[in-house]
Order: C-alpha cells, then structure tokens, then sequence
C-alpha cells in the first residue's frame, strides 16, 4: 500500500504546492543547486521527509536536516519515469535474486535503469555532495541511507540514521 501511495503522489505532483523556502533554509547554495535538479516529486517527498524528522520532537541537526532534502539526489543523474521506479520495487520483493542482478545493470538501459538507480543513487548521491562541499556527516547519511540499520548500530550518526530512515520509509 505504501509503494502504491507513493506512485499516486509522484504522479500528481506537479499540482501539489513546493516549499522551497524550507529547502533554502537548510541548504548551502550548491546543495540547493542539488535539490533543484531533483524531479518535483523527488523534491515533494524530501520536504515531507524533513517534515516528519522535525515533527519527532527531537533536535534537528543540519546534517541530518540536509541529508534529508537531498537522500535521493543521486537520482537526478538518471531520470526514470514512474514504472522505472516501481518495476525495481516489486522485483525486488518476489524475485530478490532476479533484483541483485539486475542492480548491477547499465543505468543509461532503459529497462534496467530504475534497477541500478535504486541500487546506486545512495552512493552517487553522496559522491554529489561532497563535490557541493556538503558536510562529512550529510555525506554519510546519505551514502548509508538504504542499508541495512543493523550494521550501523555503533556509528555515532546511528540514531540519526534511523530517523533518516524512518521518515523516508513513511513518506
């Protein structure tokens, strides 16, 4: 249900209002030269992702307020439409071996795009990032942002990391 609400959004995003004000308040300039070359419905859920890290009640640190504007950045390099993002998802549920091998695919394929896209933008989002000069710890939430929690249990941007998550998850 929750993949299916997120399909209906991105498909009706150009008629939902954008909060850029609030990117621009957590962003440097070439950050939110980033955000602005995310798809509208990219840059809709990134606010919703800040909105719901905000409404937890706990601090909001600057590297996880940026990390939560621009977790999906490193999919602006390669555009998909709206089955290119859903096909990886589904696959990856019935058919996850099917899935790892095609996560391995030329992002520039047109059927495999949305595979290697879900795959890498974690890292070629953070490799944007840090050539934007973002911070070391904004880099690492968003390189780490789609792994699996368990394995950064000791690391001290862990508890970040999970609110990363969480919010990601519900928006």
């Amino acid at each position: 249900m929750y993949r299916l609400r997120q399909g209906t959004r991105a498909l009706f995003a150009q008629a939902r209002p954008l909060n850029l004000a609030l990117a621009e308040q957590h962003l440097s300039p070439a950050e939110l030269a980033l955000f602005r070359a995310m798809t509208r419905s990219e840059q809709i859920h990134s606010i919703s992702v800040l909105r719901s890290i905000q409404s937890d009640g706990q601090a909001l640190p600057p590297a996880l307020a940026a990390a939560a504007l621009l977790h999906d950045c490193g999919k602006s390099l390669y555009p998909m439409r709206l089955w290119q993002r859903s096909l990886p998802v589904l696959v990856r549920r019935a058919l996850p071996r099917l899935y790892r091998r095609l996560a391995g695919a030329n992002p520039r394929a047109l059927l495999t795009r949305g595979f290697a896209v879900v795959a890498h933008h974690p890292a070629w989002g953070a490799e944007l990032l840090s050539k934007a000069g973002s911070s070391a710890d904004t880099v690492w939430l968003v390189a780490h942002h789609a792994d699996p929690l368990e394995q950064w249990g000791q690391h001290p941007l862990f508890h970040s990391l999970q609110r990363l998550r969480r919010a990601d998850d519900t928006n």
